[in-house]
């Protein structure tokens, strides 16, 4: 069984003649360590999967299991729990309290679920440095470029010790060196932290540093990459999504 688990899943929003099914039967399993970048044009289901994986949103039907646990099952009190100590969220929007340093903000979720104070600012330093930002823990996000404002953010996540990262247009916001080193510390994470992460993104260039694409289409998964094929399909649906843009 893998770290997650997708079986027959589907969602719908509205009812009746309103109704609109986002996913449909999706089938996915994925394994401790993996990188998987979600690909696809809006609506396609891949930011739905992710909010349901995160416990946002609950399925209409099917099962999604995270670490051997059916979400779908939880009462809201659980999943907020779920929420809180298995899963790091990273946003395009790094999502910093503006008046914390780097540590404060990192230290914070930590606090709110009971750590002490002391032993929070330690897991804080700690995940500061896999990111690469212990020079920099007594700064205020202001003082801070994008880029790492959004390693602060990953080292939140991180603070927590999660099963998954799910990351959602991580890069959205930075330009490409800032992007190229976020990516880049994403993969070395899940190559040498064994740390697994999902990431939604609609650059094609950010997928690339995924071990995996999955790439949605109306509902479902319509092709299943492997890392082996990655660099060529991954540049024919950039073509395919730049036609349809223009087109």
């Amino acid at each position: 069984m893998g770290i997650i688990e997708v079986r027959n899943l589907t969602k719908q929003f509205g009812a009746g003649d309103v109704a609109v099914e986002v996913l449909k039967g999706v089938n996915l399993t994925i394994e401790v360590g993996e990188f998987v970048a979600l690909m696809g044009p809006s609506g396609s289901g891949k930011s739905t999967l992710m909010n349901i994986i995160g416990g946002i949103e609950p399925p209409t039907s099917g099962q999604v299991l995270l670490d051997g646990v059916d979400i779908g099952r939880l009462d809201d009190d659980a999943r907020t729990l779920m929420r809180r100590r298995k899963i790091g969220f990273i946003f395009q929007a790094f999502n910093l309290i503006p008046t914390l340093n780097a540590l404060e903000n990192v230290a914070l979720p930590l606090q709110l679920d009971g750590v002490s104070f002391n032993q929070a600012k330690e897991r804080a330093a700690i995940a500061l440095e896999r990111v690469e930002m212990s020079h920099r823990v007594d700064h205020i996000p202001s003082k801070l470029s994008g880029g790492e404002q959004q390693r602060v953010a990953i080292a939140r996540a991180l603070a927590i010790e999660p099963v998954i990262l799910l990351a959602d247009e991580p890069t959205g916001n930075l330009d490409s060196r800032q992007s190229g080193r976020v990516t880049e510390l994403l993969r070395d994470l899940a190559t040498f932290s064994k740390q697994t992460i999902v990431m939604v993104t609609h650059d094609s260039v950010v997928a690339r540093s995924a071990f995996r694409l999955l790439k949605f289409k109306d509902g479902n998964i319509e092709k299943d990459i492997s890392q082996e094929d990655f660099d060529t399909q991954a540049a024919a649906f950039h073509v395919t999504s730049v036609q349809n843009a223009t087109g």
